[in-house]
């Protein structure tokens, strides 16, 4: 027997519920070298991963900010499905969470459009109900105000919310939204920093995951 922990469970998308690590990375030095004519290793661009192109470029680069946005989008888009990965046991942990009644939610710094262009690329076809992009809030991760919209869409009190993400700039804006935080290692962040930031619990596999999000009931 199992029941659902949670009412409302959100995903972050990237490096959640699919691996676009390498295709993240690939644009991020894409993009620096185009405009900026230098190198950009891949841990200072994975370090980038959560937040929105539009303030990631915009605080570390103003004055070539536009046009990096527009050389990175259309460079990701052009790659999205030859990079983009499926990660295995995720569609287990969407299908138990749906078997046991829990409502399912995206919240991305990416547009919406190209969240569920990601989720039918690698063959995530759960009803979400609610996907949450970047045009939907003036404030993006780690500002709290995506998750909330989230769980007003859903009419839904944000303390019956979990928040599962990749970076700490996830962890952060669950907390400040009120709803449980829980870290994923296979993605941008490890457990150490997801740890420090605040999650209430970090887990290496799906398998971890779905222990605690469905938590088991002895018969």
């Amino acid at each position: 027997m199992s029941r659902a922990q949670h009412p409302v469970v959100l995903f972050d998308f990237d490096g959640t519920l699919a691996n676009t690590i390498p295709l993240i990375v690939a644009s991020f030095r894409h993009t620096v070298a185009e405009v900026l004519g230098t190198d950009l290793s891949e841990t200072e661009a994975r370090s980038w991963i959560g937040r929105t192109l539009v303030d990631t470029f915009g605080e570390r680069y103003p004055a070539h900010a536009d046009r990096m946005v527009r050389t990175y989008r259309d460079w990701s888009l052009t790659h999205h499905d030859e990079l983009i990965r499926s990660i295995a046991g995720v569609p287990s942990v969407l299908d138990e969470l749906v078997a046991v009644g829990s409502r399912l939610g995206v919240v991305s710094s990416k547009s919406e459009a190209t969240v569920r262009r990601g989720l039918a690329a690698v063959g995530l076809h759960h009803d979400f109900a609610v996907v949450v992009g970047l045009e939907a809030t003036t404030a993006h991760k780690p500002n709290p105000d995506p998750l909330l919209h989230a769980a007003a869409e859903l009419g839904a009190d944000p303390s019956d919310c979990v928040y599962v993400g990749d970076a700490v700039v996830d962890i952060h804006a669950a907390l400040a939204a009120g709803m449980r935080p829980i870290g994923v290692t296979w993605g941008a962040g490890g457990r150490e920093e997801l740890l420090a930031a605040g999650g209430s619990a970090v887990v290496d596999t799906t398998e971890e995951l779905l222990g605690i999000l469905v938590p088991r009931l002895s018969a």
